[in-house]
């Protein structure tokens, strides 16, 4: 059976649906899946194994192109006997409709009742979190979820890592660090760069190396952690100088990893290290790391979407409450030091 899933537009959903992507594989031995997804995730699905073949979807975020749609879906008119539509939107249903896929799978959601015939209704109780409901679109509406939820695992491409090290860059003789300072929305989701700089310099003293990594829009954010360093922290900022592909495999061999509720979080829980992540106003009851070498820090009660904090530089009060030490505490029980 040959299977298009079309994917997430966000870095994290993307990784967290190949437990989707897994449970497909376990439950149909011939399936061949493929995978339609924006430019800017769909690095991420080529370190699948789940996955034989991508296509980018060639689309800004937010927009319509419905006769470019059109064009597209006619181009995979026939070639698939099923498609699951990750995405809730109205157009991410367009291109399976107009590749005339037979079953046509997704969450009932801004009237796509044309475009799907296949649409679930979503009991959040039964399904509480996002692997919870992409897995369940895998499954006929019956089913149970599994009891064992397949994590993530994203693949390291030696080739690419070694040409990394090439660049004489890092010290393997050193145990490696890596912190994932940035997030989507701006500072309510960060921890302070400070803490983090506290963080690098607390490691720096231990002999460790230290990586900051991070996509173009987080180089404000690592400028200024490095504003709060020690002068002999020998820090190697990485932000905005590697592809995503590249921070997989840098993340792989490091033994430790502390992050913000972000795509580069769940990155760092899919290749299995050692990982604290911080979560302040967003819900790690929804979209938590799915890994077993993980440890969850928040302060905040409930949840909430807020955009903006209230505290300086617009961190979020429960974040700036997570205190450098209450970090390292944890980090040491994962690496003893």
């Amino acid at each position: 059976m040959r299977i298009l899933i079309i994917g997430p537009s966000w870095v994290g959903d993307s990784v967290i649906s190949q437990s989707l992507l897994k449970t497909i594989h376990s439950n149909l031995d011939d399936a061949e899946i493929h995978v339609l997804a924006p430019e800017w995730t769909i690095d991420i699905f080529k370190r699948m194994k789940e996955v034989s073949k991508t296509f980018v979807l060639p689309f800004k975020r937010g927009e319509l192109k419905f006769k470019e749609r059109f064009s597209l879906g006619k181009d995979l008119e026939n070639k698939y006997d099923r498609c699951i539509v990750l995405p809730n939107s109205l157009k991410a249903s367009f291109v399976p409709f107009f590749a005339n896929i037979p079953i046509r799978t997704g969450w009932r959601g801004e009237m796509r009742y044309l475009f799907l015939n296949d649409i679930r209704k979503l009991n959040k109780q039964r399904y509480p979190r996002m692997v919870d409901r992409f897995i369940a679109l895998g499954l006929e509406p019956s089913e149970k979820l599994p009891l064992d939820i397949p994590y993530p695992s994203l693949k390291v491409d030696d080739k690419n890592l070694n040409n990394l090290l090439k660049q004489g860059i890092l010290d393997l003789d050193k145990p490696t660090i890596s912190l994932c300072p940035g997030a989507e929305f701006g500072p309510s989701k960060r921890w302070p760069a400070k803490n983090y700089a506290d963080i690098a310099n607390q490691y720096s003293s231990r002999n460790w190396q230290i990586l900051i990594l991070g996509s173009p829009n987080d180089v404000e954010v690592g400028a200024d952690i490095e504003s709060y360093l020690n002068p002999s922290s020998g820090i190697i900022n990485l932000i905005g100088k590697t592809s995503l592909v590249d921070v997989v495999d840098l993340l792989s061999i490091s033994k430790l990893a502390v992050s913000n509720d972000s795509g580069l979080m769940h990155i760092a829980a899919a290749v299995d290290i050692n990982l604290v992540a911080l979560f302040g106003p967003s819900s790690p009851d929804f979209t938590p790391p799915l890994s077993k070498n993980c440890k969850v820090i928040r302060k905040a009660e409930g949840y909430s979407k807020v955009r903006e904090g209230t505290g300086p530089k617009g961190y979020h009060q429960s974040l700036i409450d997570i205190s450098p030490q209450e970090v390292i505490s944890e980090l040491d029980k994962l690496a003893p030091y």
